[in-house]
């Protein structure tokens, strides 16, 4: 068993990559797949015959300079420029919705925003009548400020 193992590291080598890859489609940063392009560098060099010391170092060389050199461009390249994206309810803020219920002057109503209905209040806390476009401007917790939009 043992001889059979040391005679096939590619195999080691090509199973270790392939679940490095599935590890990635978890997370989609461009972290884990550094790993799996390591243990193809090393499967490579188990396919000719290197000794094992040596895979173990072109692993982990390759996936550092992985790391380094590939990573950080497709990370921009994924993210662009942004250096903070927006998330859950802050992602909210400039979009676009409708007034559903009617929001009282100084009081709140519901709006409707890519199918959610939102608790919402007047920015400049006058009254929005039901139909009115308008866009969102803050949010404290889960209640959004809005204000209406003059087509």
């Amino acid at each position: 068993m043992i001889e059979y193992f040391t005679e096939n590291l590619w195999l080691a080598w090509l199973i270790a990559s392939v679940a490095f890859m599935l590890l990635e489609l978890t997370n989609g940063d461009f972290y884990i797949i550094c790993f799996s392009f390591g243990a193809l560098a090393s499967l490579v060099a188990a396919a000719v015959g290197l000794p094992l010391w040596v895979q173990v170092l072109l692993w982990a060389v390759c996936s550092v300079l992985c790391l380094l050199f590939v990573r950080p461009p497709l990370q921009r390249k994924l993210h662009g420029s942004v250096k903070e994206r927006k998330s859950n309810a802050d992602a909210l803020i400039g979009k676009r919705g409708t007034v559903i219920e009617t929001i009282s002057a100084g009081g709140f109503g519901y709006v409707k925003i890519d199918g959610d209905e939102w608790r919402s209040l007047s920015a400049d806390g006058s009254a929005i009548p039901a139909g009115t476009p308008v866009e969102v401007t803050s949010r404290d917790s889960i209640v959004l400020t809005v204000a209406a939009i003059n087509n």
